[in-house]
């Protein structure tokens, strides 16, 4: 599992925008910023729709004041299902990223398998990283939803 002081690894995630579908290289994307990275087990699921994302959202603006660039949510799901669920969330100051092969995340070796739920999904947890860098990583104990929630954080910062 990626570790505190580690750099993310060379990965592409997507994004639905109003131009079309962009494939990122997490390099390019992260580089010279502060980033904010919260990963989910699937959108549109309860803890997910309810808690998780909203709280992100909720708190944009006071990690936006605290100095982070970039605020992205990532889940493996599709673009079209990322872009869906975060309009569906009013996520406006989020991007909404899909690792649909799940190949960032298992290169994070935070992945899990739950066979019937959906098969190969991310375990759920939150990060800050800094210039590619990972300074902060809080990842949930199974079934959990403690350590990755936004005022978590935000009060790290």
């Amino acid at each position: 599992m990626i570790e505190v002081g580690q750099t993310l690894p060379a990965a592409n995630l997507s994004q639905l925008t109003k131009e079309g579908l962009v494939d990122h290289r997490i390099s390019a994307l992260f580089s010279d910023k502060k980033v904010v990275l919260f990963a989910v087990p699937g959108a549109f699921t309860p803890t997910c729709s309810t808690a998780h994302l909203p709280g992100y959202i909720e708190f944009s603006e006071q990690f936006k004041a605290k100095g982070v660039d970039i605020i992205a949510c990532v889940s493996v799901n599709d673009a079209f299902v990322m872009h869906a669920w975060g309009e569906s969330q009013n996520a406006k100051e989020l991007m909404m990223l899909a690792d649909g092969d799940a190949s960032f995340t298992k290169a994070l070796g935070l992945e899990k398998e739950t066979a019937g739920f959906g098969g190969m999904r991310s375990q759920r947890y939150s990060m800050l990283i800094d210039n590619g860098v990972v300074t902060m990583l809080n990842v949930e104990a199974p079934k959990e939803f403690v350590v990755s929630k936004a005022e978590v954080l935000l009060a790290s910062l």
